[in-house]
């Protein structure tokens, strides 16, 4: 199958390696790139030589010839008693502030390693009215791709199940509401198991002038797990045969958080999985 797409791991799916070893492990397994998890112990933006750090990651990054996409999902970087919090929705201002400062720095940093895209996702809804969340998404979502435009980068907005942006819908109303060129999707294929009508290949049409970055796993309804392939439902010949119709030229990140405790037999054996099904879709 001729695609222009290029398979990467995401660096969440190898937390218990140096940065430096999980890059030359994806790379010495052929994949052409690495979705980037920042975080404590991958490339900490709030540590105080990033700025060093960064510069020495994306010349390493490119004599792997890895490209890359940051990725903000970083459990308890910002919060080490609370997973994903704060967020844009958070009730105290100074709370959703942090978040913003995070996403600028994520911003600078794809800049500066040479991402073209930074992915983030909107957080669970908090006791509020559901006109507050969304009001208060959409100002920071503003504020983020003013600052995605003047740096040059993508933002990859992700549908999460159980937050409050859940869906494709649910980012088109958002996409609607912040009019800005710097925000396009991240689609997560195993997402669309769960939270879409249509079949994941079905959706990756509709989206498709709005995708910049992709994940994929196989997924199980109706549990949102993340799963090895192979061990859920999903069909990935006709995916990837989408992906390539529409002409994607971005990344497939495989994201397999719970698995870095065995991330080389699991990134290996993704791989192989994902070039036996392109030869299905051949």
């Amino acid at each position: 199958m001729n695609r222009a797409f290029r398979y990467g791991y995401n660096t969440n799916g190898f937390a218990h390696h140096r940065l430096d070893d999980a890059l030359r492990v994806m790379a010495d397994l052929g994949y052409e790139g690495c979705a980037l998890t920042l975080d404590h112990s991958h490339l900490d933006p709030f540590a105080d030589d990033v700025a060093t750090e960064v510069g020495r990651v994306a010349r390493l990054a490119q004599a792997l010839r890895l490209s890359l996409v940051v990725e903000t999902g970083a459990r308890f970087l910002l919060d080490p008693r609370r997973k994903h919090e704060p967020t844009l929705l958070s009730a105290d201002a100074d709370d959703r502030r942090r978040r913003c400062d995070f996403l600028q720095r994520a911003l600078a940093i794809a800049r500066d390693l040479g991402a073209d895209v930074v992915s983030l996702w909107s957080g669970v809804a908090p006791a509020a009215p559901p006109e507050v969340c969304r009001q208060r998404l959409v100002e920071g979502v503003e504020a983020i791709a003013r600052h995605a435009e003047s740096t040059g980068v993508a933002l990859g907005f992700e549908p999460e199940p159980g937050m409050l942006v859940d869906n494709v819908a649910d980012f088109y109303e958002l996409r609607a509401a912040v009019d800005s060129p710097a925000l396009g999707l991240t689609l997560d294929l195993g997402h669309c198991l769960l939270t879409e009508s249509d079949a994941p290949d079905k959706v990756v049409h509709r989206v498709a002038s709005m995708l910049v970055n992709v994940h994929a796993e196989d997924m199980r309804r109706p549990i949102h797990e993340h799963l090895p392939f192979g061990l859920g439902e999903m069909s990935y010949g006709s995916i990837l045969a989408a992906l390539r119709d529409v002409e994607y030229r971005g990344l497939v990140g495989v994201e397999l958080s719970r698995d870095s405790h065995r991330a080389p037999e699991m990134a290996r054996a993704a791989l192989a999985y994902l070039r036996a099904a392109e030869q299905e879709a051949a």
